[in-house]
Parts: C-alpha cells; sequence; structure tokens
C-alpha cells in the first residue's frame, strides 16, 4: 500500500473537517469507500477528494449537510408539547429527528431504525423509559442515550444513569442545553441557538 496514495483515519478528519461519526456513517453509507488494516481504516486519497468535490457541489451554501450524513435522533415522550419542542429545536440544530409518543412505538421505532441518538421520557404510560434503555441495551452497547425526567433524584434516573446513560434532561430545561447534552452525546460541536426560551414557556407543565 502506498502511504502516498492512501490516508490514515485521523489524516481524514483534518482534511474533511468532519467528526469520526460521520465519517463512521460515510463508510457505512458506501460514500466513502475505505480499506480495513488490521485494526485501522485507510482511505485513498482521490476517493476523499471525490466525495469532497461532490459534496461541495451538492451543498447550495456554506455548512450545508446532506440529509444521510446528518445525525438521526429518536424522541420518545408522550407528551406532545415535549415532543414538538425537542423536534423543532433538534431540527433546527441540524439533526433529523424521529418521535414516539409511547414507550411501545419506541422500541418498535428502534427495531426497525439505526438511530445514532435515543432521547426518552423516563415516566410514560404502559412500557415506561428504562425498559426503552434496556431494549435499546440489548440492540447497541455503543448507543448514545439521553434521558428526560421532571426529577433529577428519582431513583429512576439514577438506575438509568447506572445502566450507562451519557446525560440527561431535567425538566423544565433550557433548549440550547437541549443542542448542547445532544451534541455532547454524538461527539459533535454543539449548533448555535440564539434563544432563551424554556420549555416552560410551551405551555407544558410536567406532572
Amino acid at each position: 500500500m502506498n502511504d502516498e496514495q492512501f490516508l490514515t483515519t485521523e489524516e481524514v478528519l483534518e482534511y474533511l473537517q468532519v467528526n469520526l461519526r460521520t465519517v463512521y456513517r460515510l463508510i457505512k453509507a458506501g460514500k466513502l469507500p475505505a480499506v480495513r488494516v488490521g485494526r485501522q481504516w485507510r482511505f485513498r486519497r482521490r476517493d476523499v477528494e471525490h466525495w469532497l468535490a461532490r459534496n461541495r457541489t451538492a451543498s447550495k451554501a456554506p455548512g450545508v449537510v446532506d440529509a444521510g450524513e446528518r445525525s438521526r435522533i429518536l424522541v420518545a415522550d408522550d407528551e406532545q408539547a415535549v415532543r414538538d419542542l425537542l423536534v423543532k429545536t433538534l431540527s433546527g440544530g441540524g439533526y433529523q429527528v424521529d418521535t414516539a409518543v409511547d414507550g411501545l412505538s419506541a422500541i418498535e421505532r428502534l427495531r426497525a431504525t439505526d438511530y445514532d441518538l435515543l432521547i426518552t421520557d423516563l415516566k410514560m404510560p404502559g412500557m415506561d423509559g428504562l425498559s426503552v434503555i434496556r431494549e435499546a441495551r440489548r440492540r447497541s452497547l455503543d448507543l448514545p442515550i439521553i434521558i428526560i425526567t421532571g426529577y433529577s433524584t428519582e431513583a429512576s434516573a439514577i438506575e438509568a444513569l447506572n445502566m450507562g446513560v451519557c446525560g440527561y434532561l431535567t425538566k423544565p430545561f433550557r433548549l440550547q442545553r437541549v443542542l448542547a447534552v445532544a451534541a455532547r452525546a454524538l461527539g459533535d460541536d454543539p449548533p448555535p441557538l440564539d434563544t432563551r426560551d424554556t420549555i416552560e414557556n410551551s405551555g407544558f407543565r410536567p406532572e
């Protein structure tokens, strides 16, 4: 293998100015050909340059990312006001967002689609958030999970954290924090959001 024709993963990250998760999504989608060498990936320079040129051509404005390369998030919460706020906030941050109205719907979506992040309320009718987390963990040990709870000290929140949850949002929460926590879980830079709105201002009140 000629080192002048191939790039390491670290070189590709610097060259494309993207994060590691994006590179892995590109490999999985077949958009960025890569060769496995032991435990590392190697990328042909001309393939990387071709992807970069194509992406620049397809983007009509700086910073526009193809939908297939955006992180996909599942939001599970039985309160419509919360779902609507999270969809609006996360979509505005450049993420693809699906929703589930309860635990059972969330599990069905997890079985049908590969997500980059799960955000779930703990208290939902029928199947609760802990059951959703257990199913998510059975399917993937690496899936980042964020929990939504009205009480930061409740036992279920502590149990969820012991199950490998990487973050939590306590109601009421600022929308800027939603983006910050999601970005941290996904390994992204926090998307900009100029707002002081909170979930309190939506008309939603946690029980």
